[in-house]
């Protein structure tokens, strides 16, 4: 039996046992042996929790615990991070050790796995080929994203065998069938074409079935279709095709009118000498109709940079139809108000009241495209058009400044035919021209920012919905509430590259039920 006797003086311990002779402790023992123990077991205890959060809970014995525990309490390291050290070493060796020329590669990590184990690779050698295998790949998924981005842009420049299947039928339909030439719109409604009591939409494009959805949208979404008037134009090779559609499929009680720019009396070389120039400059036609990977250093640049080059390089920025808009006021002499509308739109709201916004004096009502919950969309500036390292540039033109966008644009001519806006996109085509294209390179946007500065009154972003046609992310809740969706961008609805998910909103427009739509196997 064990017995604890405490000394009078309180100087002592004595443990004693009837087995064992008696122990004699002193108070100053104790209390240091207590006090070394308060201070080691808080880092036993965390030590420990260490251990069991990294797994040491599953040894079974004392001795596990303390193979687990010695190192570290004797400030050593396990294997594993030895390991872990050494091979980080020898991937940063890898890093910077030139690769050899010719070196064969593996085609696969299971090949450079089992090329390692045959020819006994060390750990440094098995390093540098996975450097250059990964390098390589890099390489390749590089070159194959350049290939897919041309071929896109020759996929949206081609026009799709179905839409020319449907202009030749319409051509043919035009020289045999009198109802296809039948005057549009009929003699008594010709008035109606200069009446300002009217709603006047103004389309350019040489796509009949892109003009067809237009019209049919708008008039579908008008809660007085009676007071539309269309004004298409189109080249004169689309002009027998696109008239036929229209005199056989009526948009009654709307009225259409179809013009050729060879119809148009004032579309003189003398009015536009700029624009002859845009389409015999040689210079010109090599950058629009050359090799666009040519003389490009794919090395220097991104996917993205490389895909926005390839979008500024479309023939149709040298088409006349796409610089018409800028004649708008001298080619419709008697109208005062209008609505310009590109053919990749879909109107889902009656645009109606846009003819009762007030511009305040400006001319152009457009939507700004600097902000909004898309990013992607709505984040461009005057920087993401021009060059500013042009010393031109640099001197007339703020990069931050905000921009606006083509599309879908209200314009008070009467406010127009007092400025000098024409004259001023002329001046600036001729400068970018005697500078080989260095002051910009996309369209038709960039001389219109600078010619209208000045002249733009913003209206509600709600009204113009852009990026459906290269924005994949788009919010189908905001395109829903938008009054006009812009398929701006190569992925047009009407193409195979066109994303699935947002063409109903565009093919909702098409007649299928039309023999020539049909014949034509448009979008099949």
């Amino acid at each position: 039996m064990m017995q604890l006797h405490i000394s009078p003086s309180m100087r002592s311990i004595t443990i004693s046992s009837s087995k064992v002779a008696a122990r004699h402790i002193s108070y100053r023992t104790l209390f240091h042996t207590i006090l070394i123990l308060a201070f080691l077991l808080p880092f036993v205890f965390i030590l420990t929790a260490l251990v069991t959060l990294e797994g040491a809970n599953k040894c079974s014995s004392i001795d596990c615990l303390g193979r687990r525990l010695g190192p570290r309490l004797l400030g050593r390291v396990d294997d594993s991070e030895r390991l872990a050290r050494d091979f980080f070493k020898i991937l940063n060796e890898a890093s910077t050790q030139d690769i050899p020329d010719g070196l064969k590669l593996p085609d696969s990590f299971n090949h450079l796995v089992s090329d390692t184990k045959n020819n006994h690779y060390d750990p440094k050698t098995f390093a540098l080929l996975l450097r250059a295998m990964m390098e390589k790949f890099e390489r390749d998924i590089r070159q194959t994203k350049f290939a897919e981005l041309t071929n896109k842009h020759f996929a949206a420049s081609s026009i799709p065998k179905g839409i020319h299947c449907l202009s030749l039928r319409l051509t043919d339909e035009y020289s045999s069938n009198a109802h296809a030439r039948r005057q549009l719109p009929s003699p008594e409604r010709l008035p109606l074409l200069s009446d300002n009591a009217h709603h006047h939409f103004i389309l350019s494009t040489d796509n009949i079935l892109a003009a067809s959805v237009v019209v049919s949208s708008a008039v579908q979404s008008s809660s007085n279709p009676e007071r539309i008037v269309f004004h298409i134009i189109t080249d004169k090779k689309t002009y027998a095709g696109m008239h036929s559609w229209f005199a056989l499929n009526s948009v009654d009680p709307a009225i259409v009118e179809v013009r050729g720019v060879h119809q148009f009396d004032w579309l003189t070389r003398e009015n536009v000498p700029v624009l002859e120039a845009l389409e015999s400059h040689n210079g010109l036609m090599n950058y629009y109709h050359g090799s666009h990977v040519a003389g490009a250093n794919l090395s220097e640049t991104t996917p993205r940079r490389f895909a926005s080059r390839l979008q500024s390089r479309s023939p149709k920025y040298i088409s006349l139809l796409n610089h018409l808009r800028i004649y708008i006021p001298e080619l419709f002499p008697n109208l005062d108000k209008v609505v310009f509308l590109d053919d990749d739109v879909v109107v889902q709201r009656d645009l109606a009241p846009l003819w009762d916004v007030d511009l305040g004096g400006k001319v152009n009502g457009a939507v700004e495209t600097c902000h909004g919950e898309d990013a992607s969309v709505m984040s461009k500036r005057l920087r993401n058009y021009f060059n500013f390292s042009h010393p031109h540039i640099a001197k007339h033109l703020n990069p931050e400044e905000c921009a606006w966008a083509y599309g879908m644009n209200v314009f008070d001519l009467k406010a127009w035919r007092k400025t000098n806006i024409r004259e001023t996109y002329h001046s600036w085509l001729r400068e970018n021209l005697k500078s080989n294209l260095t002051m910009w390179k996309l369209g038709t946007l960039p001389p219109a920012l600078i010619a209208f500065k000045g002249h733009v009154h913003v209206i509600d972003s709600s009204w113009h919905m852009l990026g459906l046609g290269y924005q994949s992310q788009t919010n189908v809740e905001s395109i829903r509430k938008a009054a006009v969706i812009h398929y701006n961008g190569q992925s047009k609805p009407w193409l195979e590259i066109g994303f699935e998910h947002l063409r109903p909103f565009w093919t909702k427009y098409v007649n299928y039920s039309n023999d020539f739509i049909k014949n034509c196997h448009i979008l099949e």
